[in-house]
């Protein structure tokens, strides 16, 4: 039996995955990334919000300070950052730097990985904006067929 590099397994892994597969990993990847969170906080640190960082500080990727983001994030809790964080960390699509100040300075930062799933999730938070008017039309007409 020839033996494998540990390149030539990842590759073969790869070749396999398949999210319509219950135990493949990528579901699980999927699960994660569509998040309401993780939308947003990609969205923040790819390129803000223009209402609340100002036109000029809009439209490029930045580091943020976690008070910034819970700042831009109306509805989320302190915990849920948290974990929306460590968990984009840990799959490698955020940075965090600790700067030694008093007290300690912490920002976030988009990873290269980070900014490639950024550039799609900001097509899927623009749709959602843009169509959300159709969406609520489309609501109400299938509730109003429902009730008849």
């Amino acid at each position: 039996m020839a033996t494998m590099t540990a390149a030539e397994h990842r590759e073969q892994a790869k070749a396999r995955y398949d999210a319509f597969l219950a135990a493949c990993p990528s579901r699980q990847l999927l699960d994660r990334i569509s998040n309401k969170w993780v939308t947003l906080v990609l969205a923040a640190l790819g390129n803000g919000s223009p209402q609340q960082l100002g036109a000029d500080c809009a439209g490029e990727p930045r580091a943020m300070r976690y008070s910034e983001l819970a700042r831009l994030l109306a509805g989320v809790s302190q915990k849920m950052l948290t974990q929306t964080l460590r968990s984009l960390e840990r799959d490698g699509l955020v940075t965090r730097t600790v700067t030694p100040t008093v007290p300690v300075t912490v920002s976030y930062e988009l990873t290269g990985l980070g900014l490639s799933l950024y550039e799609t999730m900001r097509g899927v938070k623009s749709w959602a904006e843009t169509h959300m008017d159709d969406v609520f039309a489309n609501r109400e007409g299938y509730d109003n067929r429902a009730a008849a």
